[in-house]
């Protein structure tokens, strides 16, 4: 096992907390909050293993991708009260599984011999289609449609790494800073309502 294996597991991990902590105010039962739990974490990585053409989808073939969300639906369950307290923490999660799945994705799409382009796509859209799942099923606007800075901070990582890699970066270095980028971007576009321009002007 090898440390991209490990990202995808934590970024599972927090996207299932994230897509069970959405639900928290629409008075949703076991079923509903595990279900949203699991399409968020595993949403963004079945589309890019359908548009890679990589057989078969990860959490089919590995029982601890399964597992890994069901770890995620028990912590959101048992450390309800706790999270409820924290005002950003459903922002946290998301942010960190933006962060984990946009390396994860951009790397396995390099593995798999494709444009560095199209790698950096394919990790955006690994890390930015789990929540807009969630939000779709949740009944809110998808996160990718608001006013800030979301995919592109995705993007942004994405480049980041591919020109690290480019330049022989060590691998964990690489991971590193791409994973800062996308945090602080993401964070810091919240924190000062950053957004990228309006397509169509008023």
């Amino acid at each position: 096992m090898n440390i991209q294996y490990y990202f995808e597991l934590f970024g599972t991990f927090v996207f299932a907390i994230s897509g069970a902590l959405a639900v928290d105010s629409k008075q949703q039962d076991w079923m509903g909050a595990s279900f949203t739990a699991f399409v968020t974490a595993i949403g963004g990585g079945t589309l890019r293993d359908v548009l890679l053409d990589s057989y078969p989808l990860v959490w089919v073939e590995d029982v601890h991708i399964m597992l890994t969300i069901l770890l995620g639906i028990l912590a959101s369950f048992f450390f309800q009260k706790s999270l409820r307290k924290l005002k950003k923490t459903l922002l946290l999660f998301d942010t960190l599984g933006i962060a984990l799945f946009t390396i994860v994705g951009t790397e396995k799409a390099l593995g798999l011999g494709v444009n560095p382009a199209i790698a950096a796509i394919m990790g955006m859209f690994s890390a930015v289609m789990g929540g807009v799942l969630r939000d779709t099923l949740t009944n809110e606007i998808p996160i990718l449609m608001r006013r800030g800075v979301y995919a592109g901070a995705c993007l942004s990582g994405a480049v980041v790494y591919l020109v690290c890699d480019a330049a022989e970066v060590e691998r964990t270095l690489s991971f590193t800073l791409s994973f800062a980028c996308i945090t602080c971007i993401r964070i810091l576009s919240v924190r000062y309502d950053w957004a990228v321009p309006r397509f169509f002007k008023k």
